[in-house]
């Protein structure tokens, strides 16, 4: 196994991370521990969590995947694991949170009483990476960093990211934290797959530049590069099946930027390519996920055990010059298919 280290921190973590946002929900807790347990025996180290999981955000449901996220940490030395997990963002933003009557903010309270939560509910003593969910558009992001640099002062944390942040947001935050003397964010963990490489524009300049490692997640764009919407049918029991029958019209948003004409375009001939490789579709996107210098780990997902192996697989394959080309002209085709 080959190690990463996040950022100028002293995080070693594997080129691939255990997300858990549906355990608890679409994912039981016996699965889940088998899925942990699978992924520990792989040789996985690095395991990523949050306070409102799991998935689809509920106030009676936040918080049981840390629980669960938890349990499974006494089976295992707790330093043999690096745990990140999230304060959730700002009520001023995209969505409105079900956590703390959805008021939430990113200020030195929210983060205080976020963390203390998160710690109760894993049942550990301290967190490796601790990351803002998203931006508070409110908020100076100067109070949040210096917030966050108290938990690390105290030892309840050890390093902090950010995540759904921009270019503009992560160097804003990046120089106010070399200014102030502050804890920085040493990793920013975005939305970044073969379907959506918007990444490489802006903020892989700043993450080169600075030091700062992108957390990919959904390198397999929550499951619709592995072909199951192509179809022509949104299959049963699938989250955009879901969402597409939202009453919402901010979650049927999310269906419709995921599964539509370019997306299914691109990864019709992103399967053909990973076919005349001899491999998934899915190692292809989670191996393209990892590939870059600026990428320390990137995070997968998995509601039950059978979908581990393909994305495990990535750890093996290699996209050499040649594929990467092929790549690149596919997205020079079908630009941005995610929008």
């Amino acid at each position: 196994m080959n190690y990463n280290y996040i950022g100028k921190s002293g995080l070693r973590v594997t080129p691939i991370c255990l997300g858990t946002m549906t355990f608890g929900s679409t994912t039981s807790k016996k699965e889940a521990f088998e899925i942990m347990d699978k992924a520990y025996d792989r040789g996985i180290n690095f395991y990523d969590t949050a306070e409102v999981y799991p998935v689809p955000p509920k106030a009676d449901t936040a918080g049981i995947t840390e629980q669960i996220v938890g349990e499974w940490l006494k089976t295992k030395p707790r330093d043999s694991i690096i745990l990140a997990t999230k304060v959730v963002g700002a009520a001023s933003g995209w969505f409105v949170p079900p956590i703390r009557h959805g008021l939430t903010a990113i200020d030195s309270f929210h983060i205080k009483t976020a963390v203390e939560g998160s710690l109760k509910r894993l049942d550990v003593d301290y967190i490796d990476l601790y990351q803002m969910h998203w931006p508070d558009t409110i908020v100076p992001v100067e109070e949040s960093l210096k917030a966050f640099d108290a938990l690390v002062k105290e030892g309840k944390v050890r390093y902090i990211g950010t995540s759904n942040d921009t270019a503009y947001g992560l160097t804003k935050a990046n120089e106010i934290s070399k200014y102030k003397d502050l804890a920085r964010f040493e990793s920013i963990q975005n939305n970044f797959s073969l379907l959506n490489p918007r990444f490489h524009d802006e903020l892989a300049n700043v993450c080169k530049r600075e030091n700062i490692s992108l957390l990919p997640y959904s390198p397999i764009a929550g499951g619709v590069l592995s072909g199951k919407y192509n179809s022509g049918l949104y299959p049963d029991g699938c989250r955009f099946t879901a969402y597409a029958k939202h009453q919402n019209p901010r979650v049927q948003a999310q269906s419709k930027r995921f599964v539509n004409d370019k997306t299914i375009e691109a990864t019709k001939r992103y399967m053909s390519l990973a076919k005349d490789y001899g491999v998934s579709p899915v190692t292809l996107a989670v191996a393209y996920s990892k590939h870059f210098d600026f990428v320390a780990s990137t995070i997968i997902g998995a509601r039950k055990l059978s979908q581990l192996e393909e994305s495990f697989a990535a750890l093996d394959f290699k996209i050499d010059d040649e594929l990467m080309n092929k790549i690149k002209e596919i997205q020079s085709d079908i630009l941005y298919p995610m929008g």
